[in-house]
């Protein structure tokens, strides 16, 4: 018979402490135990996440945007120029895909020149600063694995030109890897094995790093968030923020529209009408091949992860608990024996927190279509669709030079 949820609970947190008790435990091993949510344990058998009824949001769409232009530039100038504005880098990942074992923002995108995802980046913003004659406090999220090297990175590039007094960096908040049987698994004998906390964990993070003191005495009112794998990403774009304080929104989403109807991009949409973002395999046949009277999908604008939050909507959110996403992956651990086992198959559950979830949690979300081919050129694969080839071409396509 299955032991109750919190039966596992106690025992795992016991056969871990219990072992431990005499023994001189390694300080980052006694670290990960004292901050661990054993909680998390209660959610195993509850990966099933159930979502409310979805219904299609349409878009701030290209010509409203193009015709509104500069009074929303007015608009979001003058938020940057009064530091109203901050932007958050999501840099936690690796570039594993890539055949890269770095932080993925260190790759080298270039071919007759070094082009670093970091830089690109950073050269995309600056673009705003300057325009603005001034900067925007920038915070870039890094990861266990990744965080040394990454400011050794920037520090060795002279931060590419960015003031380093507007730059801070945090790290992204890790959780553990269990087994199937709720027990938590060992990555080496000083750890257990952990694994960031969803894209949904950074404002969490931010605030754990205590940078929110730091936002608020800048005064900061507005957070851009975006990936670190788009290397087209516009940030601190003054054309969306002004049209997202102009809209009376608490959060905006820039989107793209989709090449097909089954793309693997989420969609925005509304849930329970709140607005949410709806994954391309949560979509019905029906749902994503449906169109309005001129033809459009109606589920056709796909989130290229580039979020605007406004700060006080955000703090209220902050102590509320974020839905634990549970997936099973690949999890290489120590073994009885004390040997590191590397499964071919998945062995373990992850728990991720999504951002999709803080979209669902603000009051209304503006919708800003975005030019596929000048903003979204994901690097998430070495070949292919969405990969180092596709963005090199797209970077070339906008004239920049690789």
């Amino acid at each position: 018979m299955r032991a109750s949820v919190e039966q596992n609970i106690t025992a795992t947190k016991q056969k871990y402490l219990s072992a431990l008790v005499g023994k001189d435990i390694p300080a980052k091993l006694e670290q990960q135990l004292d901050e661990m949510d054993w909680s998390y344990l209660k959610l195993i058998h509850q990966k099933e996440q159930k979502r409310g009824t979805f219904a299609p949001l349409g878009a701030m769409e290209i010509p409203e945007i193009e015709e509104k232009k500069t009074g929303f530039t007015k608009v979001g100038m003058d938020a940057i120029r009064n530091t109203k504005v901050g932007a958050v880098l999501l840099a936690g990942g690796q570039g594993t895909r890539l055949g890269f074992d770095k932080a993925k923002g260190m790759f080298n995108i270039g071919v007759t020149k070094e082009l670093y995802i970091f830089e690109q980046l950073i050269a995309n913003l600056k673009k705003v600063t300057t325009a603005a004659n001034a900067w925007v406090p920038l915070y870039i999220m890094t990861s266990d694995k990744n965080d040394a090297q990454t400011r050794e990175f920037f520090a060795e590039h002279d931060y590419f030109g960015y003031d380093l007094e507007y730059i801070r960096f945090f790290v992204q908040e890790m959780v553990p890897a269990v087994d199937f049987d709720g027990n938590v698994l060992m990555e080496s004998e000083d750890s257990l094995a952990m694994s960031p906390n969803g894209n949904g964990g950074w404002f969490k993070s931010l605030v754990k790093a205590g940078l929110d003191k730091d936002i608020k005495a800048k005064g900061i009112e507005w957070l851009n968030v975006f990936a670190v794998d788009n290397v087209l990403q516009q940030i601190a774009d003054p054309v969306f923020i002004g049209a997202t304080i102009a809209s009376g929104c608490v959060s905006g989403a820039k989107v793209v529209r989709k090449t097909n109807p089954y793309e693997r991009v989420g969609a925005l949409c509304l849930e329970d009408g709140k607005p949410s973002i709806v994954e391309y395999y949560e979509l019905t046949p029906e749902m994503a091949e449906a169109v309005n009277e001129n033809g459009s999908l109606l589920y056709g604008f796909g989130v290229i992860l580039n979020y605007l939050f406004r700060l006080d909507k955000l703090l209220e959110i902050e102590s509320k608990q974020l839905p634990l996403h549970i997936v099973e992956k690949k999890v290489p651990y120590l073994d009885e024996n004390g040997v590191l086992q590397k499964p071919e198959t998945p062995n373990a559950y992850k728990f991720e927190t999504l951002i999709l979830d803080m979209i669902y949690m603000m009051d209304n979300c503006l919708s800003f279509e975005v030019v596929r081919e000048k903003e979204f050129a994901p690097v998430k694969n070495a070949t292919g669709v969405d990969s180092v080839e596709s963005a090199r071409e797209l970077l070339q396509k906008n004239h920049i030079v690789i």
